[in-house]
């Protein structure tokens, strides 16, 4: 049974299009893509419940629990968390009307949209300069904006960035407004000495770090990593027997749509075997 608090999908029903899931050559709408895959599952008489679970109980070593709204309560042998994570926001105006229409927080997914496009990548971690760096490939220029006065990113990941002709940087200013018609045209920024520019880019990548969906699951049970992720080994299982992890919720370094699948063929068969070990 899947257990759904919305409509299934998460973070890719929020994507314009999707360029690079095998099968697609031309691309598909991550609308499309999910009810495709939605579809698919109900060819196999899955059971969609559509309920929020209010928290997850791993205490018994033999039932996993989950609560439900309304007090009530569903019990399994075997559990899979696919919570996913959710893009950090700036916040400002203009952010969430021009999302996925020059809005973006993924550059490896995005960056063939905008070949030979002026685009500004907001952040300064390991993340940002590397996705920045990656986007030099289809991008006429890249602009990194950052808040502070030095990048949080490794050594090694800045001296590639610095010595990539098509990056430059703006230091201590922050993006107030995201402005454009259709489609992005203009960032409004402060700077840390009060003064205000205008920067004109076609496209914006915000990186400023994911957020886990963790908030009803035992967080000291999974043993998650510092920033709240839960780790698994290679098929999938997390440190609680019979409960597995795929997707966005997961410790990793690598969040598409692919390899989010992936994990979770791996996760079935791990749940199955674990079940057919109960037997």
């Amino acid at each position: 049974m899947l257990i759904e608090k919305g409509s299934p999908g998460g973070q890719v029903l929020l994507t314009d299009w999707v360029d690079n899931y095998p099968g697609f050559p031309e691309g598909i709408s991550g609308f499309d893509l999910v009810e495709k895959m939605t579809q698919h599952a109900k060819r196999f008489d899955l059971n969609i419940m559509t309920e929020e679970v209010t928290r997850v109980d791993l205490s018994d070593e033999k039932k996993k629990i989950l609560h439900l709204t309304g007090d009530r309560t569903v019990s399994c042998d075997s559990l899979i968390l696919c919570t996913g994570a959710s893009a950090n926001t700036l916040g400002v105006p203009g952010e969430h009307e021009l999302r996925g229409k020059g809005v973006s927080y993924c550059g490896t997914c995005d960056a063939p949209f905008y070949r030979n496009m002026h685009v500004a990548v907001i952040g300064g971690g390991n993340t940002a300069v590397q996705e920045a760096d990656y986007l030099t490939k289809f991008a006429s220029r890249v602009t990194v904006i950052h808040r502070r006065d030095e990048l949080r990113a490794t050594k090694i990941v800045q001296e590639t960035a610095f010595a990539n002709e098509k990056i430059d940087f703006i230091w201590n200013s922050q993006v107030t407004a995201i402005e454009g018609e259709n489609g992005v045209e203009k960032l409004q920024l402060l700077n840390k000495d009060g003064s205000t520019s205008t920067l004109e880019v076609e496209g914006v990548f915000v990186l400023i770090g994911v957020t886990p969906n963790n908030e009803v699951l035992p967080l000291d049970l999974l043993k998650a990593d510092k920033w709240g992720f839960i780790p698994t080994d290679i098929e999938s299982r997390t440190a609680v027997p019979g409960v597995m992890a795929a997707g966005d919720i997961c410790s990793k370094d690598v969040r598409q749509i692919v390899n989010g699948a992936g994990e979770g063929a791996v996760a079935v068969l791990a749940a199955e075997k674990y079940l057919n070990n109960l037997k």
